[in-house]
């Protein structure tokens, strides 16, 4: 399917082989690309800056040198940034080992350099051969790599979808649980256990994930951290700083710094 005048043309699903992939541009698009599927998974792989895929129930953020992975015949749709260099890496249902569900991924140096040598080969590769005994290195690596949590999950009940949408739009919103409940006509402990029951999550790290996400996003795109704490509502650039390391394990330069340089 072609979704802009400069994305090249490329059907995963007209290839018989268990595994291609292609590379792509940030600058080869020139909007979102809507919501799609195809027969084949699909493991998208930005080498630098980042992509965003929205998916029914989720948006996912994946900086660079991590993938998130859509399974089969699931609808989604991606937005990449200007400066991002990709790989699509499109996988046959049947390979054993891929998740069943749609997550992120972190990626090892040596899959990455698997995958970006793939992009390279002619996609229409013998069963025997050298591209044959590449990807099945390439899938032995892929199925051990462990999932990642970079997602914002925006649940189907209907109050919970509207502030999930709320949250969206205006992410540095710090209205508490009660308040928060106050909007739908519900109380703190309605809304806290509708949340915990809905996503298994308390609402402060169900919104922290948006947070994740959209920190991980401006980041990627080089603003400075004093700016995306800002934007996110948080009283201190210290109080961003803390949040972030506590969640992703390293401050936000470093980990940034790390994604890029891995």
């Amino acid at each position: 399917m072609k979704f802009s005048k400069n994305l090249p043309a490329f059907d995963s699903d007209l290839y018989p082989q268990k595994v291609v992939a292609m590379s792509l541009s940030g600058a080869d698009i020139d909007e979102e690309i809507p919501f799609h599927h195809h027969h084949k998974g699909q493991l998208v792989l930005p080498l630098n800056g980042y992509v965003r895929c929205k998916i029914a129930d989720a948006i996912w953020m994946v900086p660079a040198n991590c993938a998130v992975w859509i399974p089969s015949q699931v609808p989604h749709s991606l937005s990449i940034s200007e400066d991002a260099d990709l790989c699509n890496l499109f996988v046959d249902q049947d390979v054993v080992g891929m998740p069943l569900k749609a997550c992120t991924l972190s990626v090892s140096p040596l899959l990455r350099e698997l995958i970006v040598r793939l992009t390279e080969l002619d996609q229409s590769y013998k069963s025997e051969g050298s591209t044959a005994r590449l990807v099945e290195v390439l899938i032995d690596e892929l199925t051990t790599m462990p999932s990642e949590h970079f997602d914002f999950p925006i649940p189907e009940e209907p109050r919970l979808h509207k502030i999930a949408l709320a949250l969206i739009e205006n992410p540095s919103d710090r209205s508490t649980v009660g308040e928060w409940g106050s909007k739908y006509a519900m109380s703190e402990r309605t809304l806290a256990r509708l949340v915990k029951q809905e996503l298994g999550l308390t609402f402060g790290n169900w919104r922290g994930q948006l947070h994740i996400v959209l920190a991980l996003q401006k980041l990627s795109s080089g603003e400075a951290v004093q700016r995306v704490s800002e934007d996110l509502g948080y009283e201190s650039v210290s109080a961003f700083i803390t949040f972030f390391k506590k969640t992703l394990g390293r401050p936000p330069k470093q980990y940034i710094k790390q994604r890029i340089h891995d």
